[in-house]
């Protein structure tokens, strides 16, 4: 038997955080594997195929093109703005949903990685949201597409997009997280999830501007954290313009708040999970 091999201890479940600096240090050692992981997830979904890569610009294409119908066509619609904010909400909104849908997933789904293999478990919704990242970024491409046929003026306030979408992935990234502690111990939360993101699609500014929305119901602004994020997109890469600090803020706490949540509650139950998946 060898003796210098490394050897996993497993004591009774008790709710607190692992050692930090050795779980960070194995995270970051295992970095490949969330990658890695994401990539076999994508190959399972044929995403890795040249039709699965077309579709990936196809679908955000067709979702744009039924907005069109609902908004220019039938409604008689001709605002290009309105068109193009909801078209870029609609896909960063879609990001995010993604990472929450696929992090609910995460944990369950790689349950038996967990009974078979010592790694640390925060990888998992991580991976999620690193397929909820490719998938997202397609999108911009049609997007911007959208955009130079409308005719809209580009500028370099659009840049702001770019701290937008860093904020966005960091509030992703903590409910991708958030929500696979929470399926675990609550396994409805799956079956809830499509009406849930069904809701918050609608009370989100993305069908509309935050700037139409009436008096009585800025208390959604307050409650709902999307609002900032989706105003500071709109204003930076449809409007071309700065984003209000104070969105900029609010979004940032928002993000920040919801990842350092999501991993605390996560760190402190992993050591639960052998047992309940």
């Amino acid at each position: 038997m060898d003796k210098t091999a490394p050897v996993e201890v497993y004591e009774p479940f008790k709710a607190g955080l692992p050692p930090m600096k050795r779980y960070w240090r194995m995270l970051w050692t295992r970095r490949s594997f969330i990658t890695e992981y994401a990539r076999s997830e994508l190959h399972e979904k044929h995403f890795d195929t040249v039709f699965g890569q077309v579709w990936l610009i196809i679908n955000p294409l067709l979702l744009s093109g039924v907005y069109f119908l609902l908004i220019v066509i039938i409604a008689g619609n001709s605002d290009k703005m309105r068109y193009a904010h909801l078209t870029a909400c609609l896909f960063l909104y879609y990001f995010v949903n993604h990472s929450m849908s696929g992090g609910a997933k995460s944990v369950i789904k790689g349950g038996k990685l967990i009974l078979n293999t010592a790694f640390p478990r925060i990888m998992l919704p991580m991976s999620a949201w690193v397929i909820a990242l490719i998938r997202f970024l397609p999108t911009l491409i049609v997007f911007f597409f959208i955009r130079g046929i409308m005719g809209l003026p580009w500028g370099w306030n659009m840049l702001w997009a770019i701290p937008v979408i860093i904020i966005t992935g960091v509030f992703a990234l903590g409910l991708s997280i958030l929500i696979s502690i929470a399926n675990v111990y609550f396994r409805d939360i799956g079956s809830f999830l499509p009406y849930f993101s069904r809701t918050w699609l609608y009370l989100s500014p993305i069908l509309y501007e935050v700037t139409s929305l009436k008096p009585k119901l800025k208390t959604f602004e307050l409650i709902n954290p999307l609002f900032p994020i989706m105003d500071s997109w709109s204003r930076a890469i449809v409007h071309n313009k700065v984003p209000h600090l104070d969105s900029l803020l609010k979004a940032s706490a928002w993000a920040v708040g919801t990842l350092l949540i999501g991993t605390y509650f996560f760190l402190t139950r992993e050591r639960d999970f052998a047992v309940r998946v």
